[in-house]
């Protein structure tokens, strides 16, 4: 398992994360899977064996439940793997059970820490932006769980650019912890991330984690021919990630899946193996339903794309100029300092998807 370095700190993370989305099936949760302790532990069982070192979870997968699943099935190997989790989201009917105020944060930490059963999470993210907290409280609240050894590293979530921006310099200005990653979402079908969030994680020394690498299993290669498959969570009304183009969405699984084949893997493998391609990428959550599933999903590190499987990838998947990146195309790109072209072509001779 290769291992990158996490933004500008000196954590090195594996470049797949074991995601917990499934464990526990409370709620809406259900309808991705209802995983307990004994398939749990299996799967981190797989994971360890692959040399997958670091699990996500987060307080509101099955309000909790996740965590607390996960905490039983590392009984006696905590010490083998990061983990990494989150707080933000409403957890309870409270006017205080969500948001990232310094109580809130405080108090999930703690819970948290209880049904994980450890002592510290390794990176502890903001799960979504909250306008209506102070971002220096935040950041603040996260600087005291550092201070208190709770968590080791900050991280945010689904932030715009300039959210993240903002929280960087409030913590550079009032000598913070700062975040060190960011866990977005970011597939082949959906590249929005490389208008700004890519630029900034490159040029600020952010690292960037994926969730849902594989757009929520539409990437896989079981939804072909543009039908979904019956037994699938969009079957039964699951409605993320949106697809805004039906036709682009089928005609990129089409390529996934014929590069595949040129490989001897599926079209979810090259999926994964072409975001390891990706600027500032570290790691890539996948979770995973069973050994074999998971066992599958890691052959994407044994694929290198040729540089023809990146330009057919590219040519179908490239996000249009929206400003001002059109305008700066035309009139910036002679000055460009290099994070840009994690959106913009390289051009001439040096026209290729960018290398890790």
């Amino acid at each position: 398992m290769d291992y990158r370095q996490l933004g500008r700190s000196g954590l090195s993370v594996p470049v797949l994360t074991l995601g917990t989305f499934t464990f526990g099936g409370a709620g809406p949760f259900g309808m991705v899977g209802q995983q307990g302790v004994a398939e749990a532990r299996e799967l981190i069982d797989c994971a360890l064996d692959l040399g997958i070192g670091m699990v996500d979870t987060a307080n509101m997968y099955s309000t909790g439940l996740a965590e607390e699943i996960l905490g039983e099935a590392l009984a006696g190997r905590r010490d083998r793997v990061l983990i990494s989790s989150k707080a933000r989201m409403r957890i309870g009917e409270g006017a205080n059970d969500q948001g990232a105020s310094r109580w809130h944060l405080i108090r999930e930490c703690e819970r948290s820490l209880t049904r994980l059963r450890t002592d510290h999470i390794d990176i502890y993210h903001i799960h979504e932006w909250d306008g209506l907290t102070p971002v220096e409280e935040t950041m603040a609240a996260l600087d005291m769980l550092v201070a208190q050894g709770k968590i080791r590293y900050a991280g945010c979530s689904n932030y715009t650019g300039w959210q993240l921006m903002k929280s960087l310099m409030a913590s550079e200005r009032h000598n913070l912890t700062r975040f060190v990653t960011q866990q977005i979402h970011y597939t082949i079908e959906a590249r929005e991330a490389e208008y700004e969030l890519l630029p900034i994680a490159l040029d600020q020394g952010v690292g960037v984690t994926v969730w849902s690498p594989l757009a929520a299993g539409l990437l896989s290669g079981k939804h072909r021919g543009g039908r979904i498959a019956p037994e699938s969570r969009q079957a039964n009304g699951w409605t993320e990630p949106p697809i805004r183009d039906p036709a682009r969405l089928w005609a990129i699984v089409d390529e996934l899946a014929a590069i595949g084949e040129s490989h001897g893997v599926e079209a979810a493998q090259v999926a994964l193996a072409w975001l390891l391609t990706r600027p500032g990428i570290a790691s890539l959550v996948v979770g995973a339903r069973s050994r074999d599933q998971l066992e599958r999903n890691a052959r994407a590190l044994a694929i290198t794309l040729t540089g023809d499987q990146l330009a057919r990838l590219d040519k179908l998947s490239r996000p249009p100029m929206i400003y001002p990146h059109w305008h700066q195309e035309q009139f910036a790109k002679p000055r460009f300092g290099g994070p840009e072209f994690a959106l913009h072509p390289r051009g001439g001779a040096d026209e290729r998807p960018f290398q890790q």
